[in-house]
């Protein structure tokens, strides 16, 4: 599961909120509620923590730990059950020394949490939310000829080689007595043949990794389409090429030239999704402009009023401003897309004001 440009924002403006937050001592808790875990066992840890905390000897460090754990308590009791992904809170004084200001932050993260943590320290622990805003998305790379094959994944920027596999195939010159005919049999018979352990290698790499969204092929010259036409990958897995590039070497050097010459490509996945709604959200205001609305009065009104399935915002907007939308939507169980300017529609979308949406049915929105 990869997190959406709307979760990404959210997570992280949560993230720098608490990094700006510092203990004098280790007086700052963090507590992280795995998917499934039972709240009212960690509620009773917590004030079994509590009981442990009268035992310190600092009484400013005391009362600030004891505080926060108390307000962590009262925080946790406002839920029934744990949430579906499970829960992340954090809690201290973050008054000047000798004032009292204890806060309590919590957030339902966008990725389950399978680790349960109780820490009390200076800072608060975000490593794991941090982690999820980390890409995990990844694409597969196969630089292929008859010599040899390289097999690599792509994440973020970062190229990783799974794998690299030679060939048997003779070479392109016969020894003496063998008849031209039977030293091609011999040399499609020994691709065929490497091309069958190519395809266990990508199944092996590929098949079972969640997060994998595409897979990239080159090679030179026709040897690629060779081994893509002959069925020797899964069919599932076929069905991910995103795409087939042109490089001249199999090796390391292949894979990053492969994925210099895929840029283009690249982008165009990772922006794709909100390319499809903007261009939604434009093809509406033509052909069916009672579906779709704009400018920042206009969508306020039709969210207040129940009518927006999905709000557009376009990432130059300024924080508050997509707080103040983000807050109006939630209410009414609208759907947020925020909307990068690095595509053309999305540009098109900051032309138009950076606020738009698609209703869930015609309004006459004039008035």
């Amino acid at each position: 599961m990869s997190l959406s440009e709307k979760q990404k924002h959210d997570l992280k403006k949560f993230i720098q909120e608490l990094e700006k937050h510092r203990g004098r001592h280790t007086e700052l808790v963090s507590v992280y509620v795995p998917q499934g875990y039972d709240m009212v066992k960690i509620i009773q840890h917590i004030q079994q923590e509590q009981g442990t905390a009268m035992n310190i000897k600092s009484a400013s460090t005391r009362k600030n730990v004891t505080g926060a754990l108390e307000r962590m308590v009262q925080h946790l009791r406002l839920y029934s059950r744990t949430p579906e992904h499970g829960l992340a809170v954090f809690s201290g004084n973050i008054a000047p020394e000798g004032q009292q200001d204890f806060r309590v932050w919590s957030i339902e993260p966008p990725l389950p949490l399978q680790t349960r943590i109780y820490r009390c320290d200076k800072d608060l622990e975000l490593g794991i939310l941090k982690d999820m805003l980390a890409t995990k998305e990844t694409y597969g790379l196969v630089a292929v000829d008859r010599r040899e094959c390289t097999i690599g994944e792509l994440r973020g920027k970062s190229i990783t080689i799974l794998g690299t596999h030679t060939s048997n195939v003779p070479g392109k010159y016969r020894a003496g007595g063998q008849s031209a005919a039977r030293f091609g049999r011999i040399r499609e018979n020994a691709a065929k043949a490497f091309y069958v352990r190519v395809g266990e290698h990508v199944k092996e790499a590929f098949f079972h990794n969640e997060f994998l969204k595409g897979i990239i092929i080159g090679g030179p010259g026709p040897t690629k389409y060779e081994f893509i036409e002959g069925n020797f990958i899964p069919t599932d897995l076929k069905n991910k090429i995103i795409a087939v590039k042109d490089i001249t070497y199999t090796d390391e050097f292949g894979l990053h030239d492969l994925v210099d010459k895929s840029q283009d490509v690249l982008a165009a996945e990772e922006l794709a999704e909100e390319k499809k709604l903007v261009n939604r959200f434009f093809g509406c205001l033509v052909t069916k402009p009672a579906i779709v609305t704009y400018g920042e009065q206009q969508v306020l009104n039709v969210i207040r009023n129940g009518a927006a399935d999905i709000l557009l915002l376009s990432e130059s907007l300024s924080d508050e401003k997509i707080e103040t939308f983000e807050a109006e939507a939630k209410k009414m169980g609208t759907n947020v897309a925020i909307i990068s300017i690095e595509t053309r529609e999305g540009a098109q979308l900051k032309d138009f004001g950076g606020i738009a949406a698609i209703l869930r049915y015609e309004v006459n929105t004039e008035t």
